[in-house]
């Protein structure tokens, strides 16, 4: 295992190749599945693997079109993706795992649970990406980049120009600055690891078209409110939401609402954190989600 990392770089092929960073772990604990957000990948988690290992084996898989995985005949859309996902669960980790889904990812994590409880043994949900409450706050930074990311025929060459103008170090910092209270609190080898992806991606043709098409794809699931609550209420496995309080892109109030959906998962609002605490407080994250892992026993599936 690579030491600087703590992680093993591996592929699969689900439909088309997929990558994917095993982090190891605790074989006799729950499987953890690690789900990025919208623009990210792997290295999303690599502050927290070698914590959550201690406790489970730790996957954590590029999503079509992100990372190093192509989108193929796939797509990135939410629906390739939720179903990249579940092929996941089935052909490589093989029992039901815990779902640990950042932003997007956690769309797809409670999309899963809510399709496929079977494949869930619990849900994790870190600034989840959900239909906004009602007067929900919008932060003018992230509307002007999703209206940007919507328009057809403007939103590749937007991101062309965005990365033209800031290079893959300031894209990078940009991004931290927006989903961190404080971006100096991310680890140096986090923002390294990351910088030398995005110059990976600068090479991959299919990139900033993945990406509009995934976002694209997530404004319109989290459109489709009723639809989705559906999936909220079917979900059986027991669920723990991580919310920032100064988060810009998931504003309180809309996590907020779903622990009112869902009354029986526990809710943590950590202040002075953002929207990725997984990356900006790694410690403490580690620790609270591992203490509440500690209650959900191996070797059972949650309720069908």
């Amino acid at each position: 295992m690579d030491e600087a990392v703590d992680f093993v770089s591996r592929w699969v092929s689900l439909e088309g190749p997929v990558h994917y960073a095993d982090f190891g772990g605790n074989t006799t604990g729950r499987p953890v599945v690690c789900v990025h957000g919208l623009g990210g990948s792997h290295i999303n988690w690599i502050a927290v693997g070698a914590g959550l290992a201690e406790h489970g084996r730790v996957y954590a898989p590029d999503m079509s079109g992100f990372g190093r995985t192509p989108p193929s005949d796939r797509g990135s859309t939410v629906a390739a993706n939720r179903q990249l996902l579940s092929d996941f669960l089935r052909e490589v980790v093989g029992e039901p795992a815990i779902l640990i889904g950042n932003s997007m990812g956690g769309t797809l994590s409670i999309l899963q649970a809510g399709i496929e409880p079977e494949t869930v043994a619990g849900l994790v949900l870190v600034g989840p990406a959900v239909p906004r409450a009602l007067l929900a706050p919008l932060d003018s930074t992230v509307a002007k980049q999703f209206a940007a990311h919507a328009v057809p025929g403007f939103g590749a060459s937007y991101l062309r120009r965005r990365l033209e103008q800031l290079g893959p170090e300031g894209i990078v910092r940009q991004t931290l600055d927006l989903c961190c209270v404080d971006a100096n609190r991310v680890p140096t080898r986090a923002i390294e690891a990351a910088t030398a992806l995005r110059r990976e991606r600068m090479e991959m043709p299919w990139a900033h078209e993945s990406f509009l098409d995934a976002s694209r794809s997530l404004m319109l699931t989290l459109l489709r409110r009723r639809s989705f609550d559906a999936h909220i209420a079917a979900i059986t496995a027991p669920g723990l939401i991580v919310q920032g309080a100064e988060d810009r892109l998931v504003p309180e109030v809309n996590a907020r609402r779903l622990s009112d959906l869902r009354p029986d998962w526990t809710y943590e609002l950590l202040h002075d954190v953002g929207h990725v605490p997984q990356l900006e407080i790694p410690d403490l994250f580690t620790r609270l989600v591992t203490s509440w892992m500690s209650h959900i026993p191996a070797g059972t599936t949650p309720n069908r």
